[in-house]
């Protein structure tokens, strides 16, 4: 599975993965500043299956039928390294089961 992690959350989050999942940044990608529209086409275009964000508004602001992406909405307080490691677990949970999952499926 392809993940991608979103500019918002920490980039040493990735290393908290198994090594069955390939986890990527936004950063490691060069996309960081792309507004959201773009970045999720660049997402679809590059095979990515799964995109992890804190962005609860990303919803709203994008009309995501347009693209062949699953977003993983993290519903954390903040987005601390420390917070999101005890969402590593739950996240890879999540994906596991994939046929249940919407376009958006939050994880809490």
């Amino acid at each position: 599975m392809r993940i991608l992690l979103d500019e918002n959350l920490p980039k040493q989050l990735k290393n908290d993965f198994s090594p069955e999942h390939d986890v990527k940044t936004v950063r490691d990608m060069g996309w960081q500043g792309k507004k959201n529209g773009e970045l999720l086409g660049l997402f679809a275009a590059d095979g990515f299956d799964f995109f992890v964000t804190i962005d609860k508004n990303l919803r709203y602001q994008q009309n995501l039928y347009r693209y062949d992406v699953k977003i993983l909405l993290l519903t954390a307080k903040d987005n601390r390294k420390e917070t999101l490691r005890a969402f590593v677990e739950k996240i890879q949970h999540t994906i596991r089961g994939d046929g249940k999952l919407q376009q958006v499926t939050e994880v809490s």
